[in-house]
């Protein structure tokens, strides 16, 4: 499966980006089969070549979701921005379910806490003076 992704070139803290086409599972530093096009992050400059795009999605090439949406928000491609992050906890209705039960389990753990550890040491000292030998 062939994937439109970005490739870093460019100076510590000057980053550049290369537009490539290559193997989804192929590494972005890599051999590309085409170079589509740079991107500069300071100057927000895009430069692309809108034509092969068009043809490499024309024959089946995904794009990652942040090339996706540089080229929707330079009007290069028609379509929605997908959402760029893989932590889940971005997500609006994530959250709010884990919010509410982090606060649930927290409060039930500081309870067996505090109903345990009373109970440990009486324990230990039924066994002392069980055992004559031991204590």
């Amino acid at each position: 499966m062939l994937a439109i992704k970005l490739s870093r070139i460019g100076k510590k803290n000057q980053p550049h980006y290369r537009l490539i086409i290559c193997e989804k599972g192929r590494d972005p530093f890599g051999e590309a089969l085409e170079i589509l096009g740079d991107y500069n992050p300071h100057s927000k400059d895009l430069q692309v070549k809108g034509e092969r795009i068009k043809y490499w999605i024309s024959k089946g090439a995904q794009m990652t979701p942040t090339a996706n949406n540089l080229l929707v928000e330079k009007k290069i491609i028609e379509g929605k921005k997908v959402k760029a992050s893989k932590n889940p906890k971005n997500t609006e209705i994530a959250e709010e379910p884990k919010a509410e039960a982090t606060k649930v389990e927290s409060v039930a753990t500081a309870e067996e806490v505090k109903d345990a550890s009373p109970a440990e040491p009486k324990e230990e000292k039924k066994v002392a003076e069980n055992n004559p030998a031991k204590a």
